[in-house]
């Protein structure tokens, strides 16, 4: 499909662009993209390491008719589509843990994240692609493309494979429904099901073993006291 890139060399967030287009009526599918950005947003505040033509950073906005509670689906729905493109151009094996990672074994390599903007939806991607090295912190939980597999990728292949793969992933939803999006998503992540955990939640912490996604969209744990219990927000790593 036909649509508009806006691309910047350095930006400070690709989702505040990202939101003014949309409020300005942008069609569903443009993009903002930059080689840098300098204040890029990851989950819960936090920020998005974005070194200088080393990622891939992106928002597209989508105007997708879901209902605004269905945003969860849409996140595990760019999870796989993100999957399948590092995968297709790249050759890389990710797996995915709920309910925005894009890892390459324990270490991440992907992020997500859905916001609303009046009636549109901003999906904002940030892929690690040919990065050397990570800020010390961030070294033990990070990886790149490059990394993983030992030589740079084409950002440009990757971003066509990116948008491409959303497209596909979004029919996939429209077409045959979120149960199709929660069945393909638990069947690429080794976190959906049988996996020990431990959810940080706002200074509280909760262990269990995940136990499936519910209709919505959350993942559900077993604690160790048997009580099931379903995951609305938090972080999700192994115990």
């Amino acid at each position: 499909m036909s649509r508009d890139i806006y691309w910047h060399k350095s930006i400070d967030s690709t989702m505040r662009a990202a939101a003014e287009l949309a409020g300005q009526g942008c069609p569903s599918g443009t993009v903002v993209g930059a080689d840098e950005q300098t204040a890029g947003r990851g989950r819960h505040g936090h920020s998005w390491h974005s070194e200088a033509a080393a990622g891939l950073y992106i928002t597209e906005i989508l105007r997708l008719p879901v209902k605004p509670d269905e945003l969860p689906i849409v996140t595990l729905m760019l999870g796989l589509a993100a999957a399948e493109a590092i995968f297709q151009t790249c050759g890389i094996q990710c797996d995915l843990r709920w309910p925005n990672d894009v890892l390459i074994g324990s270490r991440k390599c992907a992020g997500i994240l859905v916001q609303l903007q009046d009636s549109a939806m901003l999906a904002g991607i940030g892929i690690n692609v040919n990065q050397r090295e990570f800020p010390e912190e961030l070294r033990p939980i990070a990886t790149s493309l490059r990394q993983a597999s030992g030589r740079e990728h084409s950002r440009q292949d990757l971003l066509d494979g990116l948008l491409t793969s959303i497209d596909q992933w979004s029919e996939t939803l429209l077409t045959e429904g979120k149960e199709a999006i929660l069945r393909l998503f638990a069947q690429s992540s080794s976190y959906v099901r049988g996996r020990q955990v431990v959810v940080d939640q706002d200074g509280s912490r909760l262990e269990g073993i995940t136990d499936g996604l519910s209709s919505a969209g959350f993942l559900i744990v077993r604690e160790n006291n048997g009580r099931r219990t379903t995951i609305l927000t938090g972080g999700v790593r192994p115990a």
